[in-house]
């Protein structure tokens, strides 16, 4: 109850940023010219408010996109706000396993720094169907995707930490979904099945694995004295096209907290936490 009161007034947490907040009050005063910055499916919603402001505050930021166009029109949005911003596009299709190994040697090849990844891209409410690697689409976009791509960039950014200092980062995004998930946890045994098949529950099982990996990478990490931190983070309910399958659910949604949705520059947790 506390929870969903703060998300709907807006009440600061322990941070002094709530729902609120805007990505640029909670970067207000960061320098990120040193940094260099992934983010995927950063060219809509959540992503590109994410792209936008990690660019305001001088992060070199590459945008992995499935939807080239798409990203380079988002680029060019960027630009004419911040003409100084330095953005790149790459093409990367999360469902695509050869897709995710061809955008890791891409970026490598661009021998930059990797100091944050933030694997922000996701379908939700699916109606049935498998990825062309023959994974079932919000398992394999969600999480699959992300874990492959995490682990193909973890030794840049290890290297990044080890020349640089600067600590890495490394966000998922998650969801509160992630408590819907199927009544026994994730369908190990029956990821790809059709029969049984909820797209809530779907989405809700990749939430959860979002958060165990996180969970698990970071442990690692720390017993490894690596100097990279791995969190997910729940964003809010924010009216973006990841909504396209749940027009119903929105206007739901939209009659309970008895107004418009927060805006995507109102949530503040895509950027996780304080850069510096």
């Amino acid at each position: 109850m506390v929870g969903i009161f703060s998300l709907v007034t807006g009440w600061p947490g322990p941070s002094g940023f709530g729902s609120s907040s805007t990505a640029e009050q909670v970067t207000q005063g960061i320098d990120g010219t040193n940094l260099t910055a992934i983010i995927t499916g950063g060219a809509s919603g959540i992503g590109l408010e994410t792209s936008r402001v990690l660019a305001l505050r001088g992060v070199h930021v590459i945008i992995g996109a499935r939807n080239v166009k798409a990203a380079n029109e988002a680029k060019k949005t960027i630009l004419t706000e911040i003409e100084t911003a330095r953005v790149d596009v790459l093409e990367l299709d999360l469902c695509s396993i050869r897709s995710i190994r061809a955008f890791a040697d891409n970026f490598i090849a661009l021998n930059l720094p990797l100091n944050i990844l933030i694997n922000n891209a996701g379908i939700m409410f699916c109606p049935f169907q498998l990825s062309q690697d023959g994974i079932e689409v919000q398992f394999a976009t969600n999480h699959i995707g992300h874990f492959l791509l995490t682990e193909l960039l973890l030794d840049k950014m290890k290297n990044t930490v080890k020349t640089t200092g600067i600590q890495g980062r490394i966000v998922n995004l998650s969801s509160i979904a992630h408590t819907h998930c199927y009544k026994n946890g994730i369908r190990f045994d029956h990821i790809n099945a059709k029969e049984g098949y909820n797209d809530k529950r779907a989405y809700g099982q990749s939430k959860l694995a979002n958060i165990l990996h996180a969970n698990e990478l970071s442990r690692r990490l720390q017993e490894g004295g690596v100097n990279i931190t791995v969190n997910s983070v729940h964003p809010g309910l924010i009216m973006t096209p990841l909504f396209r399958h749940s027009a119903v659910l929105m206007r739901g949604g939209d009659d309970l907290l008895r107004g418009p949705p927060p805006t995507a520059e109102g949530s503040h947790r895509q950027i996780l936490c304080r850069l510096q």
